[in-house]
Formats: C-alpha cells, sequence, structure tokens
C-alpha cells in the first residue's frame, strides 16, 4: 500500500463490527488508535486500574507495530478514566515499562462517569508519527 493511502488495523471484536470503526488508522507517517481498552484478546477486560491500563499500553504497542511504530514514535496520549487518584498511581508506577522516556510524551488524565464496557475503568487514544 502507498505511503499516502489509508490503512486500517482491527482486532477482530464483535463490538467493531457492531459499532463500525477502525482500532487504528495510519496516514502516511502519521497514526491515530482508538482509544484502547484493558482487554485480552478474547475481550475479557482484566482486573483493576493498574491491570487494565496495562493491557491497555500492550493493546496498543501490538496496534502501533502492526504500522511498524514503537512507543517510541507516540506523540500525545488521552487517558479517561472512572477513577482518577487510582489512574494516577497506577501511571506513576508503570510509565516508564511503556514508554522509553515518559517525560516525552504529552499526556491527557480526563476522570469520566462511566466507559463503553461494564467494569471498563480505562480507555486511553493514542496520535503517533515516525
Amino acid at each position: 500500500m502507498g505511503k499516502n493511502k489509508k490503512q486500517t488495523q482491527g482486532f477482530g471484536m464483535s463490538w467493531e463490527k457492531e459499532y463500525g470503526y477502525a482500532q487504528g488508522v495510519k496516514y502516511g507517517n502519521k497514526v491515530w488508535l482508538a482509544g484502547q481498552v484493558g482487554h485480552d484478546s478474547t475481550g475479557k477486560l482484566a482486573d483493576g486500574m493498574e491491570a487494565q491500563m496495562n493491557q491497555a499500553y500492550a493493546n496498543i504497542q501490538k496496534l502501533l507495530k502492526g504500522f511498524d511504530m514503537t512507543m517510541d514514535d507516540v506523540m500525545e496520549e488521552v487517558v479517561y478514566v472512572t477513577d482518577l487518584p487510582a489512574a494516577f498511581e497506577a501511571r506513576k508506577k508503570i510509565g516508564s515499562k511503556w514508554y522509553p522516556n515518559p517525560m516525552e510524551i504529552p499526556s491527557t488524565l480526563i476522570e469520566v462517569k462511566r466507559l463503553a464496557l461494564d467494569k471498563q475503568v480505562i480507555e486511553i487514544k493514542i496520535i503517533a508519527h515516525n
């Protein structure tokens, strides 16, 4: 596919087709990822904020790899959570696990009342560029 053609990716989750969206889109050197959730390849959510955050970042890494990118290509993240203090503590603890240098990632943390799935506590939206 040419450099200026839109490329998309998904995980094959039922809700992708039901709702109608791509998990990620690449155009040129830029990637936009839909909000990533802390679920495994079967759609099962991890238990708790830190576990869901870890899984969401693993999903982000997997999508980026499919576009020949790495976590170092992330230019911005927006993190939606249902429990701000728990998310802040989890991100402090695991941020350096996922980013080579977390101080190079502009991050916005937003508390919301509810997210799409029952027991979902986090969703992370990413823009990447290489």
